[in-house]
């Protein structure tokens, strides 16, 4: 029989695959974080010695009980105050080779959103299959359904989230290069500058939760989204400090307000436009970035966009 010390290693192997089942599903790291809690009770009081194969055990309870809070999740979320949008990740901007097996998966908030068209049995198929490469057998066993029926959940997931997935990859210097015009302008008020930035059917959303001023509707069009920001940056400009950070493995930017977080801003971009925008500013969301030093943040990021340069 296994001994606690390897029933925690065995876990512990497979708490990064496990963990990324539980965001993408969840949004949120600390739900995701409750769920390899139970999971993790659940595998500890359980004989190891009759489970075949631990990681396809553990794989299963995971999404089963992320299945099931996404459903109590979603209705919950049907009274919140505005777009919801999920909690951003910090990801490394030097990240391990198991980090960037995990962060080559689609990761972003753009996905992540294009995820809520789903319904919880839906998502969890489509990123089993999709995004963790689990095999149609493997999948049907998880939700307890036939491999036909699988498939069709599969493609029909597919469908309803592929199509509209961004098209175009940017380099990592162009989007950096875009999102600093952005900041820059937008600091400055220059609403001629940011209706050049952005595509004509760019949206916006604002996570806001109701706590902090932000639009509660999804803002579309570039005259507006220009207008908007122009305002707000003549507004704000001397008292909120923006920085280039490696959010949900892309390039963002974090905003200060008094040396304290305020927002977290992901881009989409299509043929060197910003065709969308995803601003989180619900306190309750931006937790994880308020021990973050932006002198090293900086330096990170200096780091990528520069990967050859000598100190």
């Amino acid at each position: 029989m296994l001994v606690d010390e390897e029933k925690v290693e065995i876990f512990r192997q497979h708490r990064r695959r496990l963990f990324g089942i539980a965001y993408r599903m969840l949004g949120t790291t600390d739900e995701a974080e409750d769920i390899l809690q139970e999971a993790y009770i659940r595998w500890h009081k359980t004989d190891a010695e009759e489970i075949e194969t631990p990681a396809a055990w553990l794989v299963t309870v995971v999404t089963r009980l992320s299945i099931d809070r996404l459903r109590k999740a979603s209705i919950e979320r049907e009274t919140y105050i505005g777009p919801w949008l999920p909690e951003p990740l910090i990801t490394s901007n030097a990240p391990s080779p198991e980090e960037q097996v995990e962060f080559s998966s689609n990761l972003s908030l753009a996905f992540m959103v294009l995820l809520e068209r789903l319904s919880p049995l839906e998502r969890a198929v489509f990123l089993l299959h999709d995004v963790f490469d689990c095999a149609y057998a493997e999948i049907a066993r998880i939700i307890g359904k036939s491999e036909t029926a699988t498939r069709q959940i599969i493609h029909r997931s597919r469908m309803r989230v592929r199509n509209d997935k961004p098209r175009f990859e940017t380099d990592e210097k162009e989007r950096a290069s875009l999102i600093e015009k952005f900041s820059a302008a937008s600091a400055a008020g220059d609403e001629k500058t940011l209706l050049s930035l952005f595509s004509d059917e760019i949206s916006l959303r604002a996570d806001s939760g109701g706590k902090v001023n932000a639009s509660r509707k999804i803002v579309y069009g570039k005259e507006r989204a220009a207008r908007l920001f122009s305002i707000a940056g003549k507004k704000n400009i001397t008292y909120i400090k923006p920085i280039l950070i490696r959010v949900n493995g892309e390039i963002g930017l974090l905003h200060f307000l008094d040396g304290k977080p305020f927002a977290v801003m992901t881009f989409e971009i299509e043929d060197g436009k910003i065709s969308a925008l995803y601003s989180v500013m619900n306190p309750d969301k931006l937790k994880i970035f308020e021990t973050l030093d932006e002198k090293i943040i900086n330096e990170q990021v200096s780091q990528i966009l520069n990967p050859n340069r000598l100190d």
